[in-house]
């Protein structure tokens, strides 16, 4: 007992030491300030930096054919790509190319390459039409194209693709042959096109 009565005795005795006062602790995150709008917050500029409008190329092209082909060599068999392409521009210019490589892009780059090579310009009416009837021919393939007015575009296989790339409109093709060669129906459609040029050319010399 008297132990429990010196302990109060000196705790009521004994000076009391505080305790250190902690600051409060700021738990809120810090507002970044984005009046400047490098912020990366709800008010800042998100948006990257402005692409630049693509140019529209100048001739628009169309695969017509794609076909695997093989090569027989002393070592065994190598295999590329064979492409035709239509391009042309919608304004009276087309023409018909075709490459091959062992890639399917560079086979279609060599084909448009050679399509610009051998384009040819069109003499076509004012509505883009073709004046008169003209028939020609290549390899098998026979074709024919009309003038038809209101009709709009009708024709098919590829040569509907030659006369869309060509710009014309309210023109009618038939095949008069068999043939269901794409890559000869587009080459003959040009023949005939270009047979066109060259008569409206030498009339205009007369």
């Amino acid at each position: 007992m008297e132990t429990t009565v010196e302990n109060q005795i000196n705790a009521e005795t004994s000076p009391q030491v505080a305790a250190p006062v902690q600051a409060p602790v700021n738990t809120a995150r810090p507002q970044r300030d984005n009046r400047d709008g490098k912020g990366r917050g709800r008010g800042g500029n998100r948006r990257g930096p402005r692409r630049e409008n693509r140019q529209k190329p100048e001739f628009d092209q169309k695969i017509v054919s794609l076909r695997r082909v093989t090569r027989v060599v002393a070592g065994g068999r190598r295999f590329a790509f064979s492409v035709c392409v239509v391009a042309g521009n919608r304004k009276g210019m087309v023409g018909v190319g075709q490459g091959k490589a062992t890639d399917t892009p560079l086979a279609i780059e060599k084909a448009f390459r050679d399509a610009r090579k051998n384009m040819i310009s069109i003499n076509a009416t004012r509505t883009m039409s073709v004046p008169h009837e003209i028939e020609a021919k290549y390899a098998a393939s026979r074709v024919k194209i009309m003038p038809a007015p209101g009709k709009g575009i009708l024709a098919g296989s590829s040569v509907r693709a030659v006369l869309e790339l060509a710009g014309l409109r309210e023109v009618s093709a038939k095949l008069l042959s068999r043939s269901k060669n794409s890559i000869n129906n587009a080459y003959v459609a040009v023949k005939a096109l270009e047979k066109l040029s060259r008569t409206e050319l030498k009339s205009r010399h007369k």
